[in-house]
């Protein structure tokens, strides 16, 4: 197990998941990288690992990147983890990765829990195709033109979002996606495990009486594909939108609210509404 860097997942909550495998790897390698070292020492004394560690966070991760690079071309082996999850994604992990090809060392993955498939597994939105897009710019500017440059993605798409931000983010993605369909998944596979599917506007009313605590990723709705010809859309076809909607956990009021919008008015929400109920 020499010159060689391992990806090796870890739980995102509970230890139960860890393969044995990454057990396996991580017992042999010669030093582990780690996002922060004292919450990863935790799983190690888990299952009974003793190995040297190293910080490798979004600060230190070129320093680090250099130095543990040379080891591995010294003959060391090494294996990274993160807090939880997947090292490498939406994580300074990937500067490593990146670090070990451009220097010809060989990285082998360990796959492991990754919180935004679970999420997405469970969202009852659509996951042939989807996009993930990590966290999004805690800065309002920026963030809001991302936010535009998604408006017509048509693909389920996957956001992580912290606790202190969220009714600002969340405000934004209403005002410029539109209400969407979202499922929101909270302390995945942990004891107290959430998930809730709802809009983007029942979400913010719940959180502006609810304070949120923890990480949250959200699963939210792709664009409508009649979304940029909504005048195009049959009468029929609208009330299919609409049962659609319900058939995802909207209630009918509101799935017919939304159709009605997608057809630019051209369908009152009232005449939808008794068609889909029948």
């Amino acid at each position: 197990m020499s010159g060689k860097l391992y990806v090796v997942g870890t739980p995102i909550g509970n230890m139960g998941d860890m393969s044995p495998r990454g057990i396996e790897v991580l017992s042999e390698v010669d030093f582990i990288a780690a996002e922060d070292t004292r919450v990863s020492v935790k799983i190690l004394n888990r299952f009974e690992i003793k190995k040297p560690m190293v910080s490798c966070h979004e600060h230190n991760i070129r320093e680090r990147s250099k130095q543990i690079t040379e080891r591995i071309l010294a003959g060391e082996s090494c294996a990274i983890i993160t807090d939880a999850g997947m090292p490498c994604i939406s994580d300074p992990g990937e500067e490593l990765v990146k670090a070990c090809a451009e220097k010809g060392i060989e990285v082998s993955v360990v796959p492991g829990a990754c919180a935004a498939i679970a999420a997405l597994a469970i969202s009852a939105l659509p996951t042939a195709r989807f996009c993930f897009e990590g966290f999004l710019n805690s800065d309002e500017k920026p963030r809001r033109a991302r936010l535009e440059e998604l408006k017509r993605e048509k693909r389920t798409m996957i956001f992580y979002m912290p606790p202190h931000k969220l009714s600002s983010m969340l405000s934004d993605m209403e005002e410029i996606l539109g209400n969407r369909r979202v499922s929101v998944a909270r302390e995945l596979t942990k004891i107290h495990e959430e998930v809730i599917r709802t809009t983007l506007s029942e979400l913010r009313e719940l959180y502006g009486e609810e304070a949120p605590r923890g990480e949250y990723v959200f699963v939210v709705e792709g664009a409508a594909e009649e979304e940029d010809a909504g005048e195009e859309i049959s009468f029929e076809r609208a009330v299919e939108l609409v049962q659609e909607r319900m058939d995802g956990g909207i209630g009918a009021s509101q799935a017919a609210k939304e159709v009605s919008v997608l057809c630019g008015g051209r369908y009152k929400k009232s005449e939808l509404y008794r068609e889909a109920v029948k």
